[in-house]
């Protein structure tokens, strides 16, 4: 019953905040904030109505001045509303071309500044990825990605595409690892309190003088850092 509620009240959400999303987003079209606060909008009361418990350590992250790139595994859905919670000012993201044909949320994506990538045209995403890298380089906008392209609930983190990586370099800017427990298998909507789940920043990674040659290297030092960051948030709340 009380998943049924919650689901209800998600959607209701879902459209209340698209609606008046819409109405910012109109009256400001792609200003650098808006995806920090449509994000916030949504992740606030998302997380009270899931009954999810979010502890989250993002100091590095938050003193880390706009124009870097943010990486974050990705498991479901219900990151949007985990990672809205911690989203960065001046942040826009990268998101497939499907997501601005999602009612409400697409257009709130793209008045959004977001940058929508045609993942089935090669040229087409090379050029999305080089306006990127300007953006980065020269407004002071920093950009969240998701390295792995795809959701993943499996232990280990899928390997790394290069997209994040070779923006950084371009731009000369500092990756900002951001790790989240691994929470939807431990999710019981049907409980008061639903799950519990754990968000931490990494240290800055400098790019400062790296070349495309760089990129394997600096794609799994990345990765192992997340991984080894997963893992131990894990044991903690298995130790809990």
């Amino acid at each position: 019953m009380l998943y049924a509620v919650r689901l209800l009240l998600m959607g209701l959400l879902f459209i209340g905040v698209g609606l008046v999303g819409l109405v910012i987003g109109v009256c400001r079209p792609f200003h650098p904030d808006n995806s920090r606060l449509f994000a916030r909008l949504y992740a606030y009361p998302a997380t009270r109505l899931l009954g999810m418990r979010l502890e989250a350590e993002v100091a590095e992250l938050h003193a880390q001045p706009p124009g870097f790139v943010m990486i974050a595994n990705h498991q479901s859905n219900y990151d949007l509303f985990l990672l809205g919670n911690i989203v960065p000012r001046r942040t826009v993201a990268i998101g497939k071309k499907s997501l601005g044909l999602i009612p409400l949320f697409g257009q709130l994506f793209w008045l959004g500044g977001n940058v929508l990538v045609n993942r089935d045209n090669p040229h087409q995403a090379r050029r999305a990825l080089q306006l990127t890298s300007r953006t980065l380089r020269d407004k002071a906008t920093s950009i969240w990605i998701f390295p792995e392209g795809t959701r993943n609930q499996t232990e280990h983190l899928l390997p790394f595409k290069k997209g994040a990586f070779h923006m950084a370099i371009d731009a000369g800017v500092p990756i900002v690892p951001v790790c989240v427990s691994r929470y939807p298998k431990g999710m019981q909507l049907n409980r008061w309190r639903s799950g519990r789940a754990l968000v931490r920043s990494l240290p800055a990674i400098e790019t400062v003088g790296l070349t495309q040659k760089d990129i394997p290297e600096l794609s799994r030092r990345c990765r192992e850092q997340m991984q080894q960051c997963i893992d131990a948030m894990d044991n903690e709340l298995r130790g809990a």
